[in-house]
């Protein structure tokens, strides 16, 4: 038996047939590529036919990974990150896609299905209490306390991207966040363009000929080959995660913080300067004895997560 897995993000969707061990088949990756609104919708319901049909219609659950907040009530999700998604209303589109009332559709935001992804395969395994910091085209946070899943009164829990790092305030961060804005995927290629910028002297890799192309990715293979703005860059960046981290512990006094997302596929490696930065900030009892991971899903911990809530919804318990 096997349920539908998607997670929507915000530069791409992933969708496969999962098993209850976690096994992924018929991996559909495909990019939003500034798609926006019901263009994004329409993507997203395409993939749920395609593994639909490619299960021979042995499917009875769906779970879905949506970015920024779901309002289960009335079947809408708010993503900032997406174009047209204020109250984007995906339960009513997956519905029309699967025509079929006998198919239970679990719809979950990211932060939950990142840190029940990786409770249940992951880092986070044999933890009652566990953060997983997502850095992407966004930054959130999936929170676990006493083995529960913590959403809030309206969803938001876990929204870290407003966690205020830096004064005074900007208006830059109200439509993201002050830590978003500013150490993000997208913060990232911000900052780069900026101080780019401002260096006319400048002359190394992140001086591209269209500079609203440039990536997150290419500041860290210009870090790799010590450029000293994309160093500025990272440095700044550590110094944030890890601020943000020291929150998340003094907090929560997690077991675990386990950082995945898009960026940490190259930020992993300064795990342990993200620590030390930590420790600065952070509750000293709770610092000594939590440990900081990397995902060990990496980009299936949303998918898997959302797997992990389709399998929940029929009442059938992965662990």
């Amino acid at each position: 038996m096997a349920v539908i897995g998607v997670d929507l993000g915000g530069t791409k969707i992933r969708a496969a047939l999962v098993t209850p061990d976690g096994t992924l088949f018929h991996e559909d990756n495909v990019l939003i590529g500034g798609k926006s609104g019901k263009e994004v919708g329409m993507l997203l319901s395409g993939r749920i036919q395609r593994l639909m049909q490619l299960s021979g219609g042995a499917v009875d659950a769906i779970g879905v990974s949506a970015p920024g907040i779901y309002d289960a009530d009335r079947g809408t999700v708010w993503a900032p990150n997406l174009a047209g998604w204020e109250e984007y209303p995906l339960y009513r589109e997956i519905r029309s896609a699967v025509k079929s009332e006998t198919v239970t559709i679990a719809i979950e935001n990211d932060r939950a299905c990142y840190i029940a992804g990786e409770s249940r395969l992951g880092a986070a395994q044999g933890y009652r209490n566990a953060v997983f910091i997502a850095v992407g085209t966004g930054i959130g946070a999936g929170v676990m306390v006493d083995g529960a899943i913590v959403r809030g009164s309206a969803g938001s829990a876990g929204s870290i991207g407003w966690l205020p790092v830096e004064r005074p305030y900007n208006i830059s961060f109200t439509h993201c966040g002050c830590l978003e804005y500013l150490a993000s995927g997208e913060g990232i290629a911000r900052m780069a363009r900026r101080l780019v910028g401002e260096a006319p002297g400048y002359h190394g890799s992140l001086r591209i000929a269209d500079m609203s192309a440039l990536t997150a990715r290419d500041v860290f293979n210009a870090y790799e080959k010590n450029d000293p703005i994309a160093g500025a860059i990272i440095t700044s960046c550590i110094e944030l995660w890890g601020m943000a981290a020291a929150a998340l512990v003094s907090l929560l006094d997690p077991d675990v913080l386990v950082f995945g997302g898009g960026v940490f596929g190259p930020a992993a490696a300064f795990l342990d300067r993200i620590h030390k930065e930590a420790e600065k900030w952070g509750q000293p009892v709770a610092m000594q004895r939590v440990i900081f991971a990397a995902s060990q899903l990496g980009e299936n911990a949303g998918l898997i997560g959302a797997a992990c809530f389709a399998y929940r919804a029929l009442g059938q318990d992965t662990d």
